[in-house]
């Protein structure tokens, strides 16, 4: 059973007070259960989300854990009172109203990260991104790669398509992904496609054990999933990455994000100031 329960209340999507409420939770060893409440946007929201906590803390004896992300004073006012049984962290009067004193200026206060999505460049620059990855998931097509801002390399099942949509949703990265198949490894050299491009590509690799873990779910008993076919393919993988100079990392215990980070830092590091 979770420890506790955790909710992320928002005028918005939410996805920002959960992202930096993971963040701080997971310096802590215990599990939760996860409430997300987005578009609190009105008092009686925020009376209903108020009862829903309530009733929580008294099923389990604990307080809730209460992460807000909320613009309008009136709303917030009614979780931040004495009559929340929740641990309330207001993240916007954490650090908004720091940032007001120190700029000099009051906040514009809007509810959620777009005020018009379609009038939003980088929000349309990220769908783009994310159609252009959709496009060329696992090798389908080899057209416009020059347009890519990178291309992920690995064998079949080693996180390269999470990790190309990560990097379009979260940062307008075009990424491209191309899977490494025997054919390749008899030929001894990159996808023929590929080879103009070699400066954008950078690989994946995965612990073999977990790689013939994660295929038998898809291909049970199959010779595409043997312990012996997928040491031989991630050996084959990481010696060619080798020979033609790619870097590459292993996804076996990282998360998309810390991938998708290591990416940027290392093919793109003009994304990581903005």
């Amino acid at each position: 059973m979770p420890d506790r329960t955790v909710f992320f209340v928002s005028d918005g999507t939410g996805i920002t007070a959960e992202t930096f409420g993971n963040s701080i939770l997971a310096q802590f060893p215990d599990q939760h259960r996860h409430v997300r409440r987005p578009f609190i946007d009105s008092i009686e929201k925020a009376v209903a989300v108020l009862d829903e906590i309530n009733a929580c803390a008294e099923h389990e004896g604990k307080k809730p854990i209460v992460f807000v992300t909320l613009v309008n004073d009136a709303v917030r006012d009614i979780l931040a009172s004495p009559s929340c049984k929740g641990m309330v962290l207001d993240m916007f009067r954490t650090f908004v109203e720091p940032l007001e004193h120190e700029f000099g200026v009051k906040s514009n206060h809007r509810v959620g990260r777009f005020s018009d999505a379609s009038q939003s460049r980088e929000y349309n620059d990220r769908i783009e991104a994310i159609n252009f990855s959709l496009a060329h998931d696992d090798g389908q097509s080899s057209r416009n790669l020059e347009k890519a801002d990178v291309i992920l390399l690995g064998v079949s099942r080693s996180g390269k398509t999470p990790t190309s949509l990560y990097l379009a949703m979260q940062h307008g990265i075009k990424a491209a992904n191309c899977p490494l198949i025997p054919e390749d490894f008899d030929r001894g050299k990159l996808p023929t496609p590929l080879l103009p491009h070699r400066r954008k590509c950078f690989g994946l690799t995965i612990d073999p054990a977990r790689l013939s873990q994660i295929r038998h779910e898809r291909r049970p008993d199959s010779t595409y999933a043997s312990l012996a076919n997928c040491r031989h393919e991630v050996h084959a993988a990481e010696a060619m990455m080798r020979r033609e100079g790619i870097a590459w990392l292993s996804s076996t215990h990282k998360s998309i994000e810390e991938i998708a980070t290591t990416i940027l830092r290392d093919l793109r590091p003009d994304r990581l100031i903005y």
